[in-house]
This record gives structure tokens, C-alpha cells and sequence, in this order.
């Protein structure tokens, strides 16, 4: 099944987040999307752009463990590479800031049964 069209990128924010409905893949996400940004915040400080490709390998390794294990279902940068990234900052953001759940509840958006984060910090 091919994901649905979208215009603008408020229009796909509901459906990144949709995608993103078990708190242990946003948790992943949080994760890998923290350990890309150091890392390339590292290569600068370090003027070492060898090490930028690891960047990718932290960022997208947490990140499809989510989709394609928890979550079971396609990453959205397959498709929106753009929107994708620009919605991973925007989760993590409301994550670090305490306002994700309240932006789920206002989209009519539930956590998904399964995983979660909680099943394994204990």
C-alpha cells in the first residue's frame, strides 16, 4: 500500500506522528536523532568530516529498528526525505520539551498498543 499524498508538511505531521505511535520508536528516534546531531557537531568542532558518516549510522540505526521491528511499518523518509527529517526535529523537539503528548492529544492521536518504553527501563 503506497503512502498517501501531502501538500504541505501540516498536513503530514499528523500522519509522522501516526507513524510514530509506540513511545519506544519516538524513544528510539529521540535517541538516534541526539546521537547524529553530536556527531556532527563533533566532526565540526574536530574538523574531522570523516567521521560524518557515521552521523547517518547513528541517526538511522535506532530510528528503523523502530519502524521496522516496533512499529513494523515503512520509515516516512523513504518517501518524504524532507518533511521526514523536518518532522523528526519536531517530535524530538516536543519530546525534550514535555509537549509531545499534549500535540498527539490535540491530533487525536494515541499511543499504539506493543512496546513501549517502560516495558524494558523497568
Amino acid at each position: 500500500m503506497s503512502p498517501p499524498h501531502f501538500e504541505t508538511f501540516e498536513q503530514f505531521w499528523p500522519y509522522y506522528l501516526q507513524e510514530h505511535s509506540s513511545g519506544l520508536n519516538r524513544r528510539l528516534h529521540q535517541v538516534g536523532t541526539t546521537a547524529a546531531v553530536a556527531t556532527l557537531a563533533a566532526a565540526a568542532v574536530l574538523r574531522r568530516p570523516s567521521i560524518v558518516p557515521l552521523a547517518l549510522v547513528a541517526g538511522y540505526g535506532p530510528a528503523w529498528v523502530g519502524h521496522f521491528i516496533i512499529e513494523r511499518n515503512r520509515p516516512a523518509t523513504f518517501t518524504y526525505p524532507a518533511w521526514s527529517l523536518l518532522g523528526d526535529f519536531r517530535m524530538n523537539f516536543m519530546m525534550w520539551n514535555g509537549t509531545l503528548d499534549d500535540e498527539m492529544r490535540r491530533l487525536g492521536l494515541t499511543a499504539a498498543s506493543g512496546p513501549q518504553v517502560s516495558d524494558i527501563a523497568g
